[in-house]
């Protein structure tokens, strides 16, 4: 269900450009101002000379009409909507010195960014449109010149009242459309073809506030939906539905760079052929809060759902002060179906003496091959505290095949099932350092090896329920650390309890 204040939003932008925003019925055909199809002339200055016109006279619509038209960097203003006809394409010149920086930052391993194709500073009712291309050559262009600037396909900052309609983008030099610190954004029907370069991310929403993305069909080199905050200023009441992704990354991220807060977001609905996983991130300081995410088929992934609290801390402009450890509470996931999945269902991991808050879990189907071992179910986690957040971070040896949980209250994992290719030596499940745990209606096979079927350590209040596994497990529950109040629900299975553990502290219901 769509959340209503995203809603609202959306009502809101549908009538600020159809009735407000003045990209009207006016044409301001870029050949009239000297541009040249042919797929050689540099047209940025003619283009930017309708641009400008278009929008000093009231706005209405400047047109790329058929052709190639090659362009560096050119700047949207107010009123204007740079439409690109159906056989068309918007072509980016491959002299590096052709691009301009837009409000420049470095990103979250440190690289200078800012160069776009297409930007937009402060920019009131603009949009981009049409059924043709914008390609930015990026292939080319680091050939010739090297990864030191990158620019980004398009980038709006600060801009309210935007849209992005029905044109395809590809060859990115970097990520494909950029929006910072804006407000009331739509995209719809959009084509991203962004792989083959690296670092080529499909959307990326940064510190903005009411932004809508639907029926877009995504496939990215790299996080296919990015949700970013490089400034203070939150990234909020965001909607992603509809749409279709293929990416070697992130299907759906959130807080690669986290310093601004995260709030009110909701992803429903959508295909993912190919991902890393769902990856749920705050390392910078932000409080991620009110996020949703529902309704996802996933046909092949690493790591299907990954929460990750940590304590990088990063800044990413001149000015800003460091923040305290964040936080990751009200966070649901429901309803997610993945078919093949090659290293574990569900990791979240706090770090120690903050942890991860209020996380529902529930619908959950996940295929994994199997073939975990006994040393693999040995394997601790570094705690990596500090470290840039990825799958990757916790290395390729998972101690668990279902469920990796630790620095974590307030979590509810129901109705999940686990379908095994073969037998795994590993635990379902592996739980650290928890407090008010549900566990219901879990089921998956029984470990094939003598480690426990879940196994917990430094816990208090865990209430298991409903647990099933197609054969009864020789060793139901191992506890070890100050563990309390340990209740489950069904017939007497053993366990086995460390020497610190009272026996007390399981009890049957």
């Amino acid at each position: 269900m769509t959340h209503p204040k995203i809603l609202f939003l959306f009502i809101c932008l549908f009538f600020s450009i159809t009735c407000n925003g003045k990209p009207g019925s006016t044409v301001y055909d870029v050949t009239k101002f000297g541009a040249v199809g042919d797929g050689k002339t540099l047209n940025t200055n003619a283009i930017q000379k309708a641009i400008d016109a278009c929008s000093s006279q009231g706005g209405g619509v400047v047109l790329i009409s058929e052709g190639i038209f090659v362009s560096g960097t050119i700047f949207l203003k107010s009123d204007v909507n740079l439409t690109i006809s159906d056989k068309a394409t918007l072509l980016g010149s491959t002299n590096i010195s052709d691009y301009r920086m837009l409000d420049g930052f470095k990103d979250g391993r440190g690289s200078s960014m800012g160069y776009c194709f297409i930007g937009g500073a402060d920019v009131k009712n603009s949009a981009i449109s049409g059924k043709g291309t914008i390609d930015g050559n990026g292939k080319v262009l680091l050939e010739k010149n090297g990864r030191g600037k990158r620019p980004f396909l398009v980038r709006f900052v600060r801009c309210t009242g935007m849209g992005v309609t029905g044109v395809t983008m590809k060859g990115p030099a970097a990520w494909t459309v950029h929006f910072f610190e804006c407000k009331n954004i739509t995209a719809e029907k959009v084509i991203i073809r962004s792989g083959g370069l690296g670092n080529n991310d499909g959307f990326d929403i940064d510190s903005c506030d009411g932004v809508v993305i639907k029926d877009c069909d995504i496939d990215s080199g790299d996080d296919a939906i990015c949700l970013k905050t490089t400034g203070p200023l939150p990234c909020r009441n965001i909607e992603v539905f509809n749409c279709r992704i293929n990416t070697s990354q992130g299907a759906f991220k959130l807080g690669t760079e986290s310093f601004g807060n995260f709030e009110n977001i909701h992803i429903h609905n959508c295909k993912v052929e190919n991902t890393r996983g769902i990856k749920l991130y705050s390392v910078d300081g932000s409080y991620l809060k009110n996020l949703r995410i529902s309704d996802i088929t996933i046909e092949k992934t690493t790591l299907p759902i990954l929460l990750r609290l940590g304590s990088r801390l990063k800044t990413f402009r001149e000015g800003d002060i460091k923040k305290p450890v964040g936080k990751i509470e009200g966070v649901v996931l429901k309803n997610i179906s993945v078919r093949s999945a090659t290293q574990m269902a569900i990791l979240i991991s706090g770090i120690p003496g903050h942890k991860i808050k209020d996380v529902s879990i529930t619908g959950i189907t996940v295929r994994l091959p199997g073939g975990g071992t006994q040393e693999d179910a040995g394997v601790s986690l570094a705690e990596n505290e500090v470290d840039y957040p990825e799958v990757t971070m916790f290395g390729k040896q998972m101690p668990a095949y279902g469920m990796y949980v630790r620095h974590a209250e307030q979590i509810t994992v129901k109705n999940v099932k686990i379908l095994l290719d073969r037998a795994d030596s590993r635990p379902a499940i592996v739980g650290i350092d928890l407090a008010d745990i549900r566990i219901e209606k879990w089921k998956s096979p029984v470990t094939a090896s003598a480690e426990p079927f879940i196994k917990l350590e430094t816990v208090d209040k865990v209430v298991l329920a409903g647990i099933k596994s197609p054969q009864k497990p020789a060793i139901f529950l191992q506890v070890e650390g100050e563990s309390n109040e340990i209740v489950i629900h069904g017939d007497e299975s053993k366990i086995i309890l460390g020497k610190d553990v009272s026996a007390k502290t399981v009890t049957f219901k």
